[in-house]
């Protein structure tokens, strides 16, 4: 065992750890823990490894504990000796800053899926869910901006990229984003066969 990992199958965050898993060859070696996080009704399971209550919250084999994604992703890449953080130079901010909006694009997108499956029907606002998809949509313009200049590269940008998209297609198919970005619709089809992609969709 490499780490003990709280789960869960829809996270955008937890996939990108199981992501990084597949590609370092550890994936066998993560106990996965059920748990039931949500924004409101924190899990005491959960709260033994992250007192935010969220996932993904892992242990090391050593006691070490981790959260969140950008943390346990890059501990596996260091502990494996792998390379999807890039060491050096522009390579290493340019991954970190696609990691950075492939997860603000996701912070934003669960913000708006928030105020409609965990807020009271009375208390929503339109207007605040509206405020996150345009920030979604604004995320997206980058990505197809940015992806040009991706050339073969797997490393944690592109992996948070990935993870980002595939919930968008889970949570938001009615947002049809690959109609307004279609280049970065056809940079991520050519990663979706990728095993490590395709194993961890996400599923209810």
């Amino acid at each position: 065992m490499i780490l003990e990992l709280y789960y869960a199958p829809t996270s955008p965050y937890v996939r990108k750890v199981m992501i990084c898993a597949h590609e370092l060859g550890v994936a066998d070696e993560i106990v996965c823990l059920d748990s039931a996080a949500h924004p409101v009704n924190r899990d005491d399971r959960i709260k033994a490894f992250n007192p935010l209550g969220k996932v993904p919250a892992a242990r090391a084999d050593d006691g070490l504990v981790l959260y969140d994604s950008r943390v346990i992703c890059e501990y596996l890449d260091f502990r494996c000796k792998g390379s999807l953080f890039p060491r050096d130079g522009v390579a290493r901010w340019a991954a970190l800053r696609r990691q950075a909006l492939g997860d603000g694009l996701m912070d934003a997108a669960l913000l708006a899926r928030y105020e409609t499956v965990a807020r009271p029907a009375d208390a929503r606002s339109a207007a605040w869910r509206d405020a996150q998809l345009s920030k979604v949509n604004d995320a997206l313009g980058e990505m197809q901006r940015d992806c040009a200049d991706i050339s073969g590269a797997f490393d944690i940008g592109v992996i948070s990229y990935v993870c980002a998209l595939g919930y968008l297609d889970f949570r938001f198919a009615e947002l049809e984003w690959r109609i307004s970005h279609p280049d970065l619709g056809r940079w991520y089809v050519a990663l979706a066969g990728r095993r490590s992609v395709e194993i961890t969709v996400p599923v209810e």
